[in-house]
């Protein structure tokens, strides 16, 4: 006789291989997934149409008619609920303030596994105040949801704790984002080129931390003759130096970071940033590529500061780290290699593969 499928409703924010918050952490492992024996289905609240305006200017009626659609899927998806034996939710059921559908889902399903970003239990980001940031609030649906899922998953080692002594189960895990090592691919780099580039990576809800560098990134530029590449959904400018502003795009992602010489994460000191998984200098370490992040938050567990990667406090540190990086192919060289052995051997998809799993396969209420 053969074994009926386990079945998994995913319910997320985007649609499927979009989104980094989805696919550089579950949606790589759908395949592990169904090997295992379940059959997975995937109800995204916005669909492709919206989520390619959803963090432009303008559109706000498009953006209402996104989000008034996205609620009928959600109350149609409350009539299947019971048909799963998990229902994993990743970063809220519904966007809105009220958490009526998450206590419904919470009541109604089977096995709840909640997977979430950020510190979005604690505070509403201090650096960003998008549209989507401004209505997207309830951290009353977040701490129902970390408190009463059967299991909760966080990318930050800072959220932790908190799920553990919230969740009345206390079932929580830290997974940390993870990347596919046969894609993220180094590339040969012309160590010897003369002009080099420094880069950063990363969406409109990020550009605070983007500008919080904004004079250091004048000042190297200009002073050191560096090109500044960002990879993002949104304009950008500084007057009077060299940049080249990527849109970004699933099919050249790779290529295009690999364009960077130098990489570059700053934050901003905060509760929320503390909740950030340190995504963006994972994915330049993975390529080979030389980092300088702000030492604060999960980059301090990643980064070994000199060896794979610089960790910097202050402006002239900043300035200082990339003019070391900027002077010695060799050491961009070195801190690269290790840079990519770090990640092979600790944040790739081989190594982190069973952990979802372990998370889903918790004990059914």
């Amino acid at each position: 006789m053969v074994k009926p499928k386990k079945r998994i409703l995913v319910i997320c924010p985007y649609p499927e291989g979009y989104a980094a918050s989805q696919r550089l952490k579950y949606e790589q492992y759908f395949d592990l997934w169904k090997e295992s024996g379940y059959e997975i289905t995937v109800s995204s609240f916005f669909n492709f149409n919206t989520w390619k305006i959803l963090y432009e200017d303008g559109f706000f009626f498009r953006k209402i008619l996104g989000t008034l659609r996205g609620y009928i899927i959600r109350f149609l998806d409350l009539f299947r609920l019971s048909q799963f034996d998990h229902i994993y939710v990743c970063m809220w059921v519904t966007p809105l303030i009220d958490s009526i559908f998450e206590r419904l889902f919470l009541r109604i399903s089977n096995h709840l596994i909640y997977d979430f970003d950020d510190a979005i239990h604690t505070e509403k980001d201090p650096n960003n105040q998008s549209f989507l940031k401004k209505i997207f609030k309830g951290q009353k649906k977040i701490k129902l949801l970390i408190k009463k899922s059967d299991s909760v998953i966080t990318s930050s080692p800072f959220n932790l704790q908190y799920c553990k002594d919230n969740n009345y189960f206390e079932r929580a895990a830290y997974i940390p984002c993870s990347l596919n090592i046969k894609r993220f691919i180094p590339d040969y780099k012309d160590y010897n080129k003369t002009k080099l580039s420094i880069g950063w990576t990363g969406t409109y809800t990020s550009a605070a931390y983007l500008d919080s560098i904004k004079d250091i990134l004048h000042e190297v530029c200009i002073n050191l003759d560096l090109k500044l590449i960002l990879i993002t959904n949104f304009d950008y400018d500084i007057p009077d130096i060299d940049i080249e502003v990527i849109r970004w795009s699933k099919e050249s992602e790779i290529s295009d970071l690999q364009k960077i010489d130098i990489g570059l994460y700053p934050l901003i000191e905060s509760p929320w940033a503390l909740g950030k998984g340190g995504l963006k200098v994972l994915q330049y370490m993975s390529l080979g590529i030389p980092s300088i992040s702000s030492n604060f938050g999960t980059a301090q567990y990643i980064v070994k500061d000199g060896i794979n990667g610089f960790l910097v406090d202050t402006k002239s540190e900043w300035i200082d780290r990339i003019s070391a990086l900027v002077g010695d192919k060799d050491l961009r060289k070195k801190m690269g290699t290790e840079a990519r052995r770090h990640i092979e051997s600790n944040y790739s998809t081989e190594v982190i593969n069973g952990l979802y799993l372990a998370s889903i396969n918790e004990s059914i209420k």
